[in-house]
């Protein structure tokens, strides 16, 4: 559009070029006039002299006079020619620069549109990326909540194993003093027999007292206590060796973390219920996008695929209990009955059906150009055409650069770069249509 609003006023420049020219000769011819008036006055003064210097300058002037106003003729033909050529490019330029205008503030609304869709897919990537982080985060959680949870329940298997040891210990102790009672009531029998014998112990007794002094051998028997404490302190030290003497303060450390561990969990779980309902979200917008876009170019390529091949209809359907997305089918109506497959269409029938799906693609989401190559190759020329007038009608704000050999598509072009071969040179014609 800009080459061609330069070729014009290039044009222009030269035509006004000459439209100065044309009058100057004009001005040119009034002061001739106003000199042979002139000279009329000096006639009248010397009327022999100037008659015949008149007469043969008359002569002169009338060999002269039939081309001068033949010259004068087109001159004025020229300067006419050149003001309505003018006119016609002014007029013309004043429509190139709204059809500019135009083609501007549709590249305005287009760049809105991309900057809109460019924040929007800005905002999505962005949510994207923190809910990724926030897994990732929950993830790590969970690993060290495992963790935990592992060393818990090895713990919790020690202190079993522990309570085990000891049970069995407490058992021991008790068979051991059942041994003892026993041992004692043979002491106490023991002892009696002993007293009976010998006078000197009722005399000790006596003295010390039965209890709570060196000689109660009935309660105090030094071998059975020598060998009791022998055995206790082998106890002690090997509970030692087992035994966690910190167990309290373990408890109430690991009791603290469980809360803790609890409390975050719960933090865990929220996270992940947002998170949860974030996808959702994304989710429901995706198949309301893609209901709202299949609608829409469900609807173009029905119409488009009807103007290119009159009288016959196209659309697409979801797969048989399938949802929307995963994927649709094409089905062609053609002389009012529906297709089974594509396989049952001509190949020029299956070009169109491919080329009105393109095209309402790109209509949905429109750009400012197009390079199309050979798209009628294997189409009649009826059919290029509808796809000429087809570029003309429904994308006003694009330009599109196809390559074809088919008149029916030179005729919808508003220029035509025309390519052929003389002299072993490639040579490149313009043909601008109006």
């Amino acid at each position: 559009m800009t080459t061609r609003l330069e070729e014009i006023k290039s044009e222009l420049a030269a035509q006004e070029k000459v439209i100065p020219e044309a009058s100057a000769k004009r001005d040119a011819a009034t002061k001739r006039a106003q000199t042979i008036e002139g000279e009329m006055g000096e006639f009248s003064k010397d009327k022999g002299g100037k008659i015949k210097q008149l007469k043969k300058r008359l002569a002169t002037l009338k060999e002269a006079l039939p081309a001068a106003e033949e010259k004068m003729k087109e001159c004025q033909r020229v300067a006419q020619e050149a003001t309505l050529e003018k006119e016609e490019l002014e007029s013309e330029i004043i429509e190139l620069q709204t059809q500019a205008d135009n083609g501007d503030a549709a590249i305005a609304a287009l760049t809105a549109e991309h900057e809109e869709i460019e924040a929007t897919l800005a905002r999505a990537r962005e949510e994207l990326d923190d809910t990724q982080a926030a897994l990732s985060r929950v993830s790590k959680k969970l690993q060290v909540f495992d963790k935990e949870l592992g060393e818990l329940d090895e713990l919790h298997r020690s202190k079993q194993s522990h309570a085990t040891t000891l049970q069995l210990e407490s058992e021991q102790l008790a068979h051991e003093l059942e041994r003892a009672e026993s041992a004692q009531g043979q002491h106490g029998q023991k002892m009696a027999a002993l007293t009976k014998e010998h006078a000197w112990i009722a005399d000790q007794q006596h003295a010390f007292g039965q209890e709570g002094t060196a000689y109660d051998f009935v309660t105090n028997d030094p071998v059975q206590a020598r060998r009791r404490l022998r055995k206790l302190e082998g106890q002690v030290a090997s509970m030692r060796k087992t035994t966690n003497t910190a167990v309290m303060t373990n408890i109430e450390s690991v009791t603290k973390r469980e809360a803790a561990l609890k409390q975050m969990l719960k933090t865990v779980v929220r996270d992940k219920r947002k998170i949860e309902d974030t996808i959702q979200s994304l989710d429901k917008y995706k198949v309301e996008t893609l209901e709202r876009t299949w609608q829409l170019v469900d609807k173009d390529f029905g119409a488009i695929f009807g103007e290119l091949l009159p009288g016959n209809t196209s659309r697409l359907e979801t797969l048989e209990g399938q949802p929307l997305a995963a994927g649709l089918a094409i089905r062609v109506s053609l002389g009012g009955v529906w297709k089974q497959s594509l396989a049952e269409l001509s190949g020029g029938q299956r070009s169109l059906i491919a080329l009105s799906l393109i095209l309402s693609l790109l209509q949905f989401k429109p750009a400012p150009m197009y390079v199309l190559d050979e798209i009628d190759a294997a189409l009649d020329p009826s059919h290029t055409q509808n796809i000429g007038q087809l570029f003309r009608t429904r994308f006003k704000g694009s330009q599109f650069i196809v390559v074809s050999l088919k008149e029916g598509m030179f005729n919808n072009a508003n220029v035509v770069f025309r390519a052929r071969f003389r002299n072993g040179i490639s040579m490149v014609d313009r043909l601008a249509h109006d």
